[in-house]
């Protein structure tokens, strides 16, 4: 293989000839008023609230310290309704402590709010943040459901706030590139996408910890941490372990398909898909209290007329080839970026089915730049509020990434093949 071996220019047009017309997403905001009048200056410091102080949150705020001097940044307020996460994450920060977020969101000198907690909750904080004029980092899902999403896509389109939504894949340019090189014609039209997120859990899946310690009403508030979802009495399973109940999360689609469906999503230009079928099941943890399944698979048919297929299992990891199959050539991710693979040789060299290297086979190799990683992710979104930047996953990416993944679940949980409707916005039954 030779790495790099001719141009992206000269590579489109010797495999595909033409362009391939695709769909490309809306810019990002601009700068908010409010915000802008304390970050004036490419240099000037940001200040962060960190709203939820769990497990994902403490990946951020290690990122984020380390952060503080080189990128002039500071933790100034942790949020949490546990006492003893909060305490630890002021012990670790030096930040005010709250327990109620809206605390945070008053606080004039904050710029933006890292949302890091379970999905129930991210619309509404979003929502409130928003009408507080700070910027946002909400973890993925950009929301719990689809009219939540496009409700927050509303919102944000009325205003100048930047919002991030925490798919770190997409600080790793090799899915911008994809797109222009695609767009360009490098794959001829497109068919089919294929990618997936696996896991093998040796006893039980996503049962984390459960802290004895945690008591309602004397250290941790049960109903706060409820809010909008379903009201229950205290399970302690449901707090630590929330991924697992569908009050709280999509499961398999949301925590992990997310990821996988907007890297397709942003390579492709695609936003609403036209028909989704998805399924699964529980299939090898037969015995755990999970409501969500261990087997989860997802297909969908974009109105470019091309099929995405994701399929994970959480009982073996074994990976499958992530590629975008086009009629002249097949793009495939790797760690390092990507190969585009001309179909001629494809077939000579017959690696379509083995994927095994062929000496002389020519391939277009990408490179990347960037990385999933959460410090890249934060700084792109510090370059938007310093210098007007564009987003790596705006919120709408991430409601197109929503759209997908709940027409998921819907499709599982309900046993239908669901259709977008594009005149209303809304998924009915096909």
């Amino acid at each position: 293989m030779e790495s790099n071996s001719i141009s992206r220019r000269k590579f489109v047009k010797g495999v595909a000839g033409s362009a391939a017309g695709i769909a490309v997403f809306g810019g990002s905001p601009g700068m908010s008023a409010l915000s802008y009048s304390r970050i004036s200056g490419a240099n000037e410091r940001i200040n962060i609230g960190v709203i939820g102080c769990g497990g994902m949150a403490g990946s951020h705020i290690e990122a984020l310290l380390a952060m503080k001097q080189s990128d002039n940044i500071d933790i100034t307020a942790v949020c949490d309704i546990y006492t003893t996460r909060l305490e630890k994450a002021k012990e670790l920060t030096k930040a005010r402590a709250f327990k109620n977020y809206k605390e945070i969101l008053q606080d004039k000198d904050i710029d933006y709010v890292l949302i890091a907690t379970p999905e129930h909750w991210h619309y509404q904080m979003t929502l409130d943040a928003i009408s507080a004029g700070k910027h946002i980092y909400v973890e993925k899902p950009i929301t719990h459901t689809i009219e939540q999403a496009k409700d927050i896509c509303q919102k944000m389109s009325a205003t100048k706030l930047k919002l991030q939504v925490g798919v770190q894949g997409m600080s790793d340019d090799s899915y911008e590139t994809a797109n222009k090189m695609i767009q360009e014609g490098a794959l001829g039209k497109v068919v089919m996408a294929h990618i997936d997120y696996s896991r093998n859990y040796p006893d039980d899946f996503w049962a984390y910890p459960i802290d004895e310690d945690a008591r309602p009403g004397v250290n941790l508030d049960w109903e706060a941490w409820l809010g909008p979802a379903p009201k229950r009495p205290w399970d302690p399973r449901r707090y630590f372990q929330w991924r697992r109940y569908w009050d709280y999360s999509g499961g398999i689609a949301t925590d992990l398909f997310i990821h996988r469906v907007t890297r397709i999503i942003k390579s492709l230009g695609l936003s609403f898909p036209d028909y989704v079928a998805a399924t699964g099941g529980t299939w090898n943890f037969v015995n755990s209290v999970a409501e969500i399944p261990d087997t989860f698979n997802m297909m969908l048919d974009y109105p470019e007329k091309t099929t995405v297929m994701v399929v994970s299992s959480l009982a073996n990891d074994m990976p499958i080839r992530h590629v975008i199959r086009g009629h002249k050539a097949t793009l495939e991710f790797t760690k390092e970026g990507f190969t585009i693979t001309p179909q001629e040789q494809s077939e000579m060299a017959k690696i379509s089915g083995t994927g095994e290297a062929v000496k002389g086979a020519s391939l277009f190799t990408h490179k990347k730049n960037g990385a999933e990683d959460v410090t890249l992710h934060h700084r792109n979104l510090q370059a938007a509020i310093r210098k007007n930047e564009p987003l790596k996953c705006d919120h709408n990416l991430g409601m197109y990434g929503v759209v997908a993944c709940m027409m998921g679940v819907e499709s599982f949980r309900n046993r239908k093949y669901l259709k977008w409707d594009q005149q209303n916005k809304k998924v009915i039954e096909s």
